[in-house]
């Protein structure tokens, strides 16, 4: 175990808080619970970075863990971040040969690229060393599997975020309208409101076009029954049918929404929920907690909640399942038993309890239809959303092929280049595995 870190970024970290926030977190205290975190006292000074993005849902999980585990000469140390700096900083941490962080917020959409080389520590034999004591049976094994591959356990899930719908109320009951089940339900909705309702661009989505966008196909393509890739013959799937249909039913969205779509992300998809300039809006499950609090919006009695609709009917939703937790770097030079002791901590029964409303816990029975007002949407979709593509090559195809996606939405190129593109990235792909293998 290495000793402080004295440097400049580390002074300027505030201890602990008068206001109950962790030591060393800049995070809000509010959502700082304090909980047992107990470990034998490291024979010297101990400093702790953990490196999570800020959102009302991981925060809960984070601010606990600093605040409780933060004694007996240990500190653990947050400072806030958004999700592209989290990224960003994943990517720097894991590469070199000593990272800058013992800790990791992940999510299952990575967990496979960064586990198959070797860049995060597998965390079965600490599972089943601390099952008892931490209640480690208690968590939903849909999660876990989320955050394995090949396997083997690389993160100990906090939570899951499946895609929920959130529409205005007072809207829908003044035009007589229904949450929609169905993407032609979604457009026949959002005209409705659209031309009766006073509200020029009724539906918003998080279509950023550096990151969201690719998220949005996912979920499209997902819902049509289609994986990037094909599980038996390892051919991608961007040629077939699916996939275009999976352009133009999000194309067909968008005389719906603001023309600069593209430059949003799940904050400004809040926004205009807060403001009153869209009625409808899907996000994930994590940003719904904000728009209930009166402070955000003069709308947030108003504001009710569904499961997304399915691109073309059936079971598989419109849906994104991202399933969060923490990881353990390879590189870290922290006893890495010391510190899934603090991963341990942060996803207890009292932590559980604590993250409610704001998230979906991993920790069997914390969510129940009476929690909040957006959790039976959550749990019907949890059920419904397309199943994981745990590979290492799904990341990776996400990103190279994103600026495919948003040209093909925008309407730069046809949808039948665009389909032809991505079937050329991701083919590139997957051959470098075949290869390796």
């Amino acid at each position: 175990m290495r000793p402080h870190r004295i440097t400049a970024a580390v002074v300027t970290v505030l201890a602990l808080l008068l206001a109950g926030c962790g030591a060393g977190s800049r995070t809000p205290a509010a959502t700082a619970t304090l909980v047992p975190c107990g470990f034998p006292p490291p024979a010297q000074g101990l400093d702790v970075r953990v490196l999570a993005y800020n959102s009302s849902a991981v925060d809960p999980f984070t601010n606990t863990m600093v605040r409780s585990c933060s004694r007996d000469g240990v500190t653990l140390r947050h400072e806030p971040i958004d999700f592209a700096g989290q990224t960003q900083k994943t990517i720097a941490t894991l590469s070199g040969r000593y990272g800058t962080y013992d800790i990791v917020e992940t999510y299952g959409l990575v967990v496979p690229q960064f586990a198959s080389t070797g860049k995060l520590r597998p965390l079965d034999d600490l599972v089943a060393r601390y099952r008892e004591e931490y209640g480690l049976d208690r968590l939903s094994p849909e999660m876990l599997a989320a955050l394995s591959y090949d396997g083997k356990l690389y993160g100990l899930p906090t939570m899951a975020q499946p895609f929920t719908l959130v529409y205005r109320r007072d809207v829908f009951d003044r035009l007589g309208l229904a949450p929609p089940r169905t993407f032609a339900e979604l457009r026949e909705v959002a005209a409705r409101v659209q031309r009766d309702g006073g509200i020029r661009y009724p539906l918003a989505l998080p279509l950023l076009a550096s990151a969201d966008i690719a998220t949005a196909y996912d979920a499209a393509l997902g819902s049509l029954g289609t994986d990037y890739v094909d599980r038996d013959t390892g051919r991608p799937n961007f040629t077939a049918p699916a996939a275009a249909r999976a352009f133009t039913e999000l194309r067909s969205l968008l005389p719906f929404m603001d023309p600069q779509v593209t430059t949003f992300a799940q904050p400004a998809v809040q926004q205009q929920m807060y403001n009153g300039s869209a009625a409808i809006a899907i996000m994930y499950s994590g940003r719904m907690f904000d728009l209930v609090q009166e402070r955000n919006s003069r709308f947030s009695r108003e504001f009710a909640f569904a499961p997304p609709p399915s691109v073309a009917g059936g079971d598989v939703l419109y849906n994104s399942l991202s399933v969060d937790g923490w990881a353990i770097p390879a590189n870290t030079e922290v006893d890495p038993d010391l510190l899934f002791r603090f991963l341990a901590a942060s996803v207890g029964p009292e932590s559980a309890r604590a993250a409610v409303p704001a998230a979906f816990p991993s920790r069997l029975g914390s969510v129940t239809p009476a929690s909040s007002p957006f959790a039976p949407a959550q749990l019907e979709a949890l059920g419904k959303a397309p199943p994981p593509e745990p590979f290492p090559w799904t990341s990776r195809i996400s990103v190279a092929t994103r600026p495919v996606v948003a040209d093909v939405l925008a309407g730069r190129v046809p949808v039948e280049q665009g389909q032809q593109r991505m079937q050329d990235i991701a083919t590139a792909i997957v051959a470098e595995y075949r290869e390796v293998g």
